[in-house]
């Protein structure tokens, strides 16, 4: 079980922002962390462009997982991780980033911020506590919640664009993207598809 990002991202119109993220790219060749690492920051934001305010789903990416939450307020969380890691524990981290973010960041800020102007530390420390579910699973108060919401789940990253997109185009239109990693997921797509990297 493994936990790869955790980001914090405002949901704007139409981009969603990057405020603050945490990746964990260890266990991939070192010459392909930086792209890797693209990518997730391109998958996030893709990921919360797409989905609606105040809801929670999870997006099945060959042996991934991207878990979102977008609150009401525009501020939204995804968490990377592998497909065995478990969603509720996923779910509840989201939820408490926020929540300890919204009160430590303030509000005018997030529209306009970036990981370089906002003075949030804690996500590297939840990114590797939350490796191993078990022992975050004490922290797990709003479980009850959790359960009673519905949490919606795309197969594909393809099912979240609408009719006529390409992920093929919007890669290749990114700015979040450089060239390496752009050619990088050519190589990959053409391959194993998106993130058949191991």
């Amino acid at each position: 079980m493994k936990l790869y990002s955790l980001s914090v991202l405002y949901k704007g119109e139409p981009k969603a922002v990057l405020l603050k993220a945490a990746y964990d790219v260890s266990s991939f060749s070192f010459f392909q962390r930086s792209s890797v690492q693209e990518f997730m920051t391109f998958t996030s934001q893709l990921i919360v462009e797409r989905s609606a305010k105040g809801s929670r789903a999870s997006v099945k990416e060959q042996e991934y997982l991207c878990h979102v939450y977008v609150r009401n307020d525009s501020l939204a969380g995804v968490v990377i991780a592998d497909s065995e890691y478990p969603s509720r524990v996923a779910f509840t981290l989201l939820e408490k980033v926020l929540d300890e973010f919204s009160k430590q960041v303030d509000r005018i800020e997030w529209p306009v911020g970036s990981p370089a102007t906002i003075h949030y530390t804690a996500l590297d420390g939840h990114l590797s506590r939350y490796q191993n579910p078990r022992e975050a699973d004490p922290m797990t108060k709003v479980q009850a919640e959790l359960d009673e919401t519905k949490i919606i789940l795309h197969n594909t990253m393809e099912s979240l664009l609408e009719r006529g997109e390409k992920l093929d185009d919007l890669v290749s239109k990114s700015e979040v993207l450089g060239t390496q990693s752009k050619a990088f997921y050519k190589t990959v797509s053409t391959g194993a598809g998106c993130s058949g990297h191991r």
